[in-house]
């Protein structure tokens, strides 16, 4: 089910599903004449339609979430399949632009898969069939409660919110000390993002301690288990607040406010216009991938955000200048 006339339903149009035989607009129609129901709305969203999804159920039929939110804290959103459907979940291990672009482009990505009700005595193989159909080529067992727990540990640690938090902090230490943005945005997102993170989703963390320079390898050893003892306690606590259903209680309630789309626009505004990320985008303009070509040569794409990473550059220069011009403490001109 798409909303008719949104992005969604124009794509669908566009990848050759057919209005009224493949794709509909009318949730409860989707139910009616499904044998497999994929219950993808938002975790929210779930939690709305569901007295309309579950009057319209019927034995025999497979009700497939890509998430246990839902199932596991029923409490909160009410989701209580009934016992002659299937109920199982296939929840890939990454956002869904990347699952439809590695679909696309003929490969996929890992999932998870889990039964929470098997009614007919197929819901796992439903649910590999699944799996496989939108492209995993490996598919691990778990369970729905696993499944969530895990699930929004990672998003609100190393996969966003830690990383977001440590690189910011990063960023301001840099900045406080006289680095510019450019040198500080690039020493702590850029060369992570665009040269170490790929070398070690593809080889390893281990791969990357052995491969480095003698001197990276020693400080990162070392302060590697710095970082660990500081956080450990933070992550338990995040564990904690996620497996007593504090965290998904604050999603459904900040997401159901009226006003929860003017506030989130706003949290999100904070982030893009800080200078931290504001000279991520000028960095980012001055890859060569993001540069056009024109009958002259070629440009960046945007030509603001070269000038005001030209402009910090010229602030890096200057500040190198009066650096070397100022005499150390101990009478000798400071160098780089």
């Amino acid at each position: 089910g798409q909303r008719k006339g949104g992005k969604g339903w124009a794509d669908a149009i566009r990848d050759g599903w057919k209005e009224g035989k493949t794709l509909f607009s009318d949730i409860g129609e989707v139910v009616r004449r499904a044998s497999i129901v994929e219950y993808l709305l938002s975790d929210a969203g779930q939690k709305e339609q569901w007295p309309l999804v579950n009057s319209l159920l019927r034995k025999g039929q497979a009700l497939s979430f890509s998430h246990g939110f839902s199932v596991v804290f029923k409490e909160q959103t009410g989701v209580v399949p009934p016992p002659d459907v299937d109920v199982i979940l296939v929840a890939p291990k990454g956002a869904g632009r990347t699952v439809r672009s590695n679909f696309l482009a003929g490969s996929g990505i890992n999932a998870s898969f889990a039964v929470h009700q098997d009614a007919t005595g197929r819901a796992r193989d439903r649910a590999l069939a699944l799996g496989f159909a939108v492209g995993s080529g490996y598919l691990f067992p778990t369970t729905f409660e696993n499944e969530v727990f895990s699930d929004l540990t990672g998003e609100r640690g190393v996969l966003m919110g830690a990383i977001a938090g440590i690189m910011k902090a990063q960023y301001d230490t840099l900045r406080s000390k006289g680095h510019s943005p450019s040198e500080a945005f690039n020493e702590t997102v850029e060369e992570a993002t665009q040269s170490l993170y790929p070398l070690v989703g593809r080889n390893g963390m281990d791969w990357m301690f052995a491969a480095c320079s003698t001197t990276a390898q020693r400080g990162a050893l070392d302060w590697s288990r710095r970082f660990e003892a500081a956080v450990k306690p933070l992550f338990d606590e995040l564990y904690k607040s996620v497996k007593e259903g504090r965290e998904t209680r604050r999603v459904l309630e900040s997401c159901s406010a009226p006003d929860y789309r003017d506030r989130l626009q706003r949290e999100l505004d904070e982030w893009k216009n800080s200078e931290m990320w504001r000279a991520g985008a000028a960095v980012r303009s001055l890859r060569p991938e993001n540069w056009v070509k024109t009958s002259g040569g070629t440009r960046p794409a945007d030509r603001r955000k070269v000038s005001t990473a030209k402009s910090s550059a010229r602030n890096e220069r200057k500040s190198a200048a009066a650096r070397r011009r100022t005499p150390s403490r101990s009478g000798k001109k400071a160098a780089r």
